[in-house]
């Protein structure tokens, strides 16, 4: 038997943000009693993807992130999205190391990682007007 439940979140495109964003969906995915590998991996893909928004989607100047979190039958949807600028070519920024701001130090991994930690990941975006990250993982299998 699953538990079906949604919630969206919308906050301000600041740093402080990210690590309510990892909050959230903590608490969101906590009736799933997910293990503390699964907790660790969701969160880390949440900490990278509303970072990318922050950083490269509005190039730290401000806007609204939006997260929404879906449950249905253990199966986690997590969808990351902003108004930004959009993404260039999404298969390049998705190859490990390349990033768009290297005077930054970015280490150009986001996507690597969200992969990794992320059963699926799909990356929607249009040049200035936004990029939108659908992540999912099943929980508890």
């Amino acid at each position: 038997m699953g538990i079906d439940n949604e919630v969206t979140i919308i906050m301000q495109g600041r740093s402080q943000n990210e690590a309510f964003a990892r909050m959230a969906v903590s608490a969101f995915i906590a009736p799933l009693d997910p293990t503390l590998d699964e907790l660790t991996d969701v969160k880390t893909a949440v900490s990278e993807a509303v970072t990318n928004a922050i950083i490269h989607g509005y190039e730290s100047g401000g806007g609204d992130v939006v997260m929404c979190c879906a449950l249905k039958d253990e199966r986690l949807t997590i969808t990351v999205s902003d108004d930004g600028v959009g993404i260039d070519d999404i298969e390049a920024a998705m190859k490990p190391l390349f990033t768009s701001k290297p005077d930054m130090e970015r280490s150009g991994m986001g996507f690597s990682i969200m992969q990794s930690f992320m059963d699926e990941l799909e990356v929607f975006s249009e040049k200035g007007r936004g990029t939108k990250i659908v992540m999912t993982k099943k929980i508890g299998c």
